[in-house]
């Protein structure tokens, strides 16, 4: 049996084509593929998802790896899942993966004023409707999530400008190590802002700036709660495999079960 495409309505012809069985296969084996490369993810923060609501919806984050674009299918699948994700991709890049353009990634060419006009195209096909959600690395650019000051690339500013109401939430994101000898994925959202018409900053420049303090505050919150290493302070979203591994996990088992307790391979003695 041929596999079914949702394909968007007609006036709305320059998104690109989802397939929704793709999109559920792929986040059950990005379930795998995290829990196989990290300790944990962790997310702070999320009641704000349960308040936004039903209109347009911008998560615009940091981006600080490569792990970026598909940390957010899969947050996507698990934290929004009555809405279709959409994120832009560097088109040179997604012509060597270009599966992934039916789950919902679309091309942008980067540093052209053809790539910019795609971009606001698209970015308004999506926020005309009320049942996706656009995921935006909005700085453009690798950077450290300890940067400052927070630097954003202001073609978000520009598509806000041009929809109407539209809700963004900024998302920090970290990678870092804690006990384990796998990194942990940290996740903050922060407050969400609605922009209508009638109440919006009246140039891009000072609403880039807007968007800016809202992720910078954002990422200084999560930095405070990486350093104090509290797994409780978060939603454990996923765990991964814990343990040093090859004899380090070989001598810990057997002293555990010479003394009558129960190995636990966690090199913090637990975890949340």
């Amino acid at each position: 049996m041929s596999e079914t495409i949702t394909k968007a309505p007609a006036s709305d012809q320059t998104l690109p084509a989802v397939s929704p069985r793709l999109v559920t296969w792929f986040a059950r084996y990005l379930r795998r593929y995290f829990a196989r490369s990290f300790d944990a993810i962790r997310v702070s923060g999320e009641d704000v998802l349960s308040e936004i609501g039903s209109g347009p919806l911008v998560i615009y984050t940091n981006h600080p790896s490569w792990w970026d674009p598909i940390l957010f299918m899969l947050l996507s699948q698990v934290l929004v899942p009555g809405r279709r994700a959409y994120g832009p991709m560097d088109s040179e890049a997604l012509e060597k993966y270009r599966f992934l353009a039916r789950l919902g990634i679309f091309g942008v060419e980067q540093g052209t004023r053809a790539g910019a006009v795609q971009f606001l195209k698209t970015g308004e096909a999506i926020l005309r409707r009320h049942d996706t959600a656009l995921w935006i690395t909005a700085e453009g650019r690798f950077t450290d999530s300890r940067q400052r000051p927070v630097s954003l690339r202001p073609g978000l500013s520009h598509l806000i400008r041009r929809t109407g109401a539209v809700t963004a939430i900024p998302l920090a994101v970290e990678y870092t190590f804690w006990n384990e000898r796998l990194p942990e994925i940290l996740v903050r959202f922060g407050d969400a802002v609605e922009f209508t018409p009638d109440d919006r900053p009246t140039s891009s420049t000072e609403l880039t700036k807007r968007l800016e303090q809202g992720l910078e505050s954002t990422l200084d919150h999560l930095e405070t709660l990486a350093l104090e290493r509290d797994p409780s302070a978060f939603r454990t979203l996923l765990l991964g495999r814990s343990g040093v591994t090859g004899i380090y996990d070989w001598w810990r088992r057997l002293l555990a079960k010479v003394q009558g307790r129960t190995f636990d391979a966690s090199h913090g003695g637990g975890r949340s």
